[in-house]
């Protein structure tokens, strides 16, 4: 993407990665630390995006309340987001405009807005997100949300895979670093696959 100018325009979408309860509030069971600072930054990249006719996509961990990608079922992370919670929801100070697509709705791994993997066999699948984008003739994307280190980061790899040209809000995300420096780490990765920053 060209780093000139204003970013917004119609042909790019605005992919707002899951703003939800359990990873942007301190009360939630995965909090990402400075989460909530993510909320108004996105907020003020909304705003933008339709003012300038483009289009704004939310994604949204959808997760049954057993599944493999959980540490009680084997899995990582502890329970979060599970369908129809207080933790699934947006946060409320989010500016909810645009279509949502679920991610992890079978169990999956659903760290990227465009596919899922089964945890057990390690197959791919994908969301609905190419076919809207491709409905609204896109041909770029900028990212905002969380985190830096698996959603945001696997959404933008998944993206320039599929031929996007890709850009992320720099202060608009933040990692969870499970492991000291991931979130710098999916930095470098993203730039190496020619994600550029703003």
């Amino acid at each position: 993407m060209d780093d000139d100018g204003d970013i917004y325009a119609p042909g790019v979408a605005l992919i707002v990665v899951d703003l939800q309860n359990d990873f942007a509030d301190p009360g939630g069971s995965l909090y990402v630390r400075g989460g909530e600072e993510v909320v108004p930054i996105s907020n003020a990249q909304i705003r933008r995006a339709r003012d300038a006719g483009a289009i704004v996509v939310y994604t949204q961990d959808w997760h049954p309340q057993h599944t493999p990608h959980f540490a009680e079922d084997g899995g990582t992370w502890p329970v979060h987001c599970v369908a129809g919670t207080w933790g699934a929801e947006f946060v409320p100070e989010l500016v909810v405009e645009g279509p949502v697509v679920h991610k992890g709705t079978g169990g999956e791994d659903g760290y990227s807005g465009f596919s899922v993997r089964d945890v057990e066999t390690g197959m791919t699948s994908s969301t609905e997100l190419a076919q809207l984008l491709s409905a609204a003739h896109v041909h770029a994307i900028v990212i905002c949300g969380l985190t830096t280190d698996y959603c945001v980061k696997e959404t933008a790899l998944d993206a320039i895979h599929l031929g996007y040209g890709v850009g992320v809000v720099r202060n608009g995300v933040r990692a969870v670093n499970l492991h000291l420096g991931d979130g710098e780490r999916a930095l470098e990765a993203m730039r190496t696959a020619g994600v550029s920053y703003r």
